[in-house]
């Protein structure tokens, strides 16, 4: 018997986030995911008369692959993978792992390699095509969020087939603030900065680019940051967890980096010239996830919080940096987590996590939840 739960997911999926119509072709990026998941996308996908193509991946065959990769392998599969691309009109990835440090003993050289050269693959996605981009419920997220795993899987699906219609309606009008800012500060513990977003533009995430959603982004003037901020949330990157990360930026430059393993930390900054600038700026208010498991497609979203991001820009907040690191890190400012406030050209926008301008008030979590039954991790 089927899960009533995927067919749910799946049509949201296929309806909703990538607005699929007849003909369109939509790549299905699946690692680490039930069969009978990938069944019901399919089906879902061809029940709007979209054609699915089917990509099934698995994360210790991708560690292989990349334990020993080099340019010709790196420069083959980003010619093969292009050429797929260019097909498409959407794309849906959903990634389940068993072990979210299966890539942990991957030298940093070939990590490096692989993502450079492979860039323009995502780089096109990102900016050619419909996608979204979604984590499948495991055992081992369930632990990272001090769950049970049946427990994980009804936070898992409730949050991610939320009513993300309201949500967008809650959010335009932040967006339209971001668009129009110029000058944002960040204050907190361990925390005082500035930089510019004036005409940048912005984003608002909606359950159309990841699942879960719930942020609205933009992105620094390249050379505007200054100051200093203190991450308080653990991050996963390339399979290495990193806690306590500080960063000190002059001129938009991270001059400074430090955390529980500043090799490894400053190795991904150093991949090249770009990872050390930033690449975007957003605040997340989902108020179903409160704290962090160290998945960054739901830690990004945490309600309260803001993230601010090394390395690549997307196109439509664009400040022109390019490089092959992208790395969301995660900034809670709720008043158990320290407190905190976010800045608009000298009007305080959010403190200790609740929004305060009357037109942004609809975003704090008492009342975005709505009729919602989800839960929370």
């Amino acid at each position: 018997m089927t899960d009533p739960r995927y067919i749910k997911l799946a049509k949201l999926l296929a309806t909703y986030s990538t607005e699929l119509t007849r003909g369109e072709h939509i790549l299905l990026d699946m690692i680490d995911v039930p069969d009978e998941f990938t069944i019901q996308l399919i089906r879902a996908v061809r029940a709007v008369g979209a054609v699915p193509i089917v990509e099934t991946r698995h994360t210790r065959i991708t560690r292989e692959i990349l334990r020993d990769t080099s340019a010709d392998h790196a420069e083959l599969v980003c010619d093969i993978e292009m050429h797929r691309m260019k097909r498409m009109q959407a794309y849906v990835a959903i990634r389940g792992s068993a072990n979210a440090s299966e890539t942990s003993d991957v030298a940093s050289e070939r990590l490096a390699l692989y993502n450079k050269t492979l860039r323009p693959v995502l780089n096109y996605r990102v900016n050619k095509t419909r996608w979204v981009v979604l984590r499948w419920p495991t055992p081992s997220m369930a632990q990272a969020a001090n769950m049970s795993t049946e427990a994980f899987e009804d936070f898992y699906f409730d949050v991610c087939t939320m009513d993300y219609a309201r949500m967008a309606r809650a959010m335009s009008p932040l967006e339209k603030r971001m668009k129009s800012a110029n000058l944002v500060h960040l204050k907190g513990p361990g925390t005082d900065l500035q930089f510019s977003i004036k005409g940048i533009g912005a984003k608002s995430c909606n359950g159309k680019l990841n699942i879960p959603d719930g942020e609205v982004f933009s992105c620094p003037v390249k050379n505007s940051a200054n100051g200093t901020i203190q991450f308080n949330t653990p991050s996963l990157y390339a399979g290495t967890r990193f806690e306590n990360v500080r960063l000190e930026l002059s001129k938009g430059r991270i001059v400074k980096a430090t955390s529980s393993n500043t090799r490894r930390l400053n190795e991904i900054l150093d991949t090249d010239a770009g990872a050390r600038f930033i690449g975007e700026f957003a605040l997340g208010f989902n108020p179903y996830i409160q704290n962090p498991m160290c998945d960054i497609l739901f830690d990004e979203k945490i309600a309260g919080s803001l993230h601010f991001t090394p390395g690549q820009a997307y196109e439509i907040a664009d400040n022109g940096n390019r490089s092959a690191v992208h790395w969301d890190m995660v900034l809670i400012q709720r008043p158990e987590w320290g407190g905190g406030e976010v800045w608009f050209d000298g009007e305080l926008i959010r403190k200790d996590g609740l929004f305060i301008p009357k037109d942004l008030k609809p975003l704090n979590p008492n009342q975005l939840k709505g009729n919602s039954k989800a839960g929370r991790t």
